[in-house]
């Protein structure tokens, strides 16, 4: 296991940069807050070892200037926070082991040793606490038990001022990536929707240089496919339009041949001919944009007509299942797929069936179900390619011009639908097409 995953880390480049910025900024402001802390305890460290030499060695002279009977009444006045006074011996120790409790008791040696001679040591059982034994001008025992102060109490708005600055911090940060990736999203919205029709909407120009150039970048690139997707169909159509010319004359040459088996294949080549060019035409303008508007419709109509179409025809093509609601598609669009997923059914079985279906979440579903060869699973996907084929005899009746289920798949994209295939159990196809949108 990576360290990448073992940190979970983000999926999103939003959600990195806003940790990264966070954490930097949360860590630089901890060192700063220890750093402070640090640089207070010490200073005011240094102030209570000079207010603690200067009182002891006043309430020491003062003590051993009064009579022995009034000394316990001075005790409390002189006591304080970190210290007070006891007259006798106090409790004996070892020596000292904590840095600050050495440091005051250098800091009292410092101001009274030299006059009165005195012992130090540490209290069993607590850490910092220690004390100074010494005797007064007539002999008495004084003992100053000291408990020093490890640092300053913090104030109890502290905590929450600083939880304050953690919850200010991290909006900063949300809000400062959120600026700065808002034109990576825009960027990615407008090239998932440059779909078949390459109608996405154009990125303003304005904003941080670096944003306007990708800008300027992505509408040229836009405009660049657009040209090329124009010119390829402007071709194909001037291709197909001057293919009519010699087809028809060569239909008027086949009608007046004497052999009349060559002249039935040679109409049926022409009519293949023809066929493929219609189609190579009609996948082109599929791929530079379905110019047809979306409207609202009833489906169960358009269905119902489609199917009658078939039969009128003397296909066996059925309906199943029902809408039972309005929706707003492309009517050509749709009615042009679902033909010619039934017409690849109709030709590799004989037989069709369409079933439609509306859910609850506001999709639709059409299948188009036969009882055909199927696909191997290898070639699900392939067959939606430009002229690919899987049958390879060229037979006149299942070949194809394999542009059908391509032309499918362009329009089903143009319709923000979704196409695919699927084998059925015990044999034949299901070609699924999804319809997000239903109003």
């Amino acid at each position: 296991m990576n360290v990448r995953s073992w940190l979970h880390w983000p999926r999103t480049l939003f959600a990195r940069l806003t940790v990264i910025l966070f954490i930097g900024l949360a860590s630089a402001q901890a060192l700063s807050f220890w750093l402070t802390m640090t640089e207070r305890d010490q200073s005011m460290t240094n102030v209570m070892m000079g207010y603690i030499e200067r009182e002891v060695v006043s309430s020491v002279a003062l003590l051993d200037h009064l009579p022995a009977s009034e000394r316990a009444q001075w005790l409390p006045r002189l006591a304080r926070r970190s210290y007070d006074f006891i007259l006798g011996p106090g409790v004996s120790g070892g020596t000292l082991d904590a840095q600050l409790s050495a440091r005051v008791a250098q800091s009292i040696s410092e101001g009274i040793g030299t006059r009165y001679p005195l012992t130090v040591n540490a209290v069993p059982g607590d850490r910092e606490r220690l004390q100074v034994h010494l005797r007064l001008s007539d002999g008495s025992p004084l003992t100053i038990d000291l408990r020093p102060m490890p640092s300053t109490p913090l104030s109890r708005w502290l905590p929450l001022g600083l939880i304050l600055q953690l919850v200010v911090l991290l909006a900063c940060c949300w809000l400062a990536v959120r600026v700065a990736t808002r034109p990576l999203h825009e960027l990615a919205a407008a090239a998932d929707g440059l779909g078949p029709d390459l109608k996405a909407f154009r990125l303003p120009t304005d904003g941080p240089s670096e944003v306007a150039r990708a800008a300027r970048a992505f509408n040229s690139m836009q405009d660049r496919i657009s040209m090329y997707m124009t010119e390829r169909m402007q071709i194909l159509a001037a291709i197909s339009h001057d293919l009519q010319t010699p087809i028809t004359r060569m239909r008027l040459r086949v009608e007046v041949m004497d052999d009349e088996a060559e002249s039935v294949k040679l109409r049926q080549d022409l009519q293949e001919i023809e066929a493929l060019v219609k189609e190579g035409v009609t996948y082109a303008r599929t791929l530079h944009g379905a110019t047809e508007v979306p409207c609202r419709i009833d489906p169960d109509a358009l269905f119902d007509s489609l199917v009658c179409d078939y039969v009128d025809a003397g296909q066996d093509v059925c309906l199943q299942g029902r809408f039972g609601m309005p929706l707003t598609t492309r009517p050509q669009a749709l009615r042009r797929i679902v033909g010619n997923l039934v017409d690849n059914a109709l030709k590799f079985s004989g037989v069709a069936e369409i079933n439609v279906a509306a859910s609850s979440d506001g999709k639709a579903t059409v299948t188009v179900l036969d009882r055909g060869p199927g696909i191997p699973e290898q070639s699900l996907e392939a067959v939606f390619q430009p002229f690919y084929r899987i049958e390879t005899s060229r037979n006149r009746n299942t070949g194809g011009t394999g542009l059908g289920l391509a032309i499918a798949r362009q329009l089903a994209l143009a319709m923000d639908a979704t196409l695919s295939l699927h084998n059925r159990a015990g044999g034949g196809l299901e070609a699924r097409l999804m319809l997000k949108t239903m109003h």
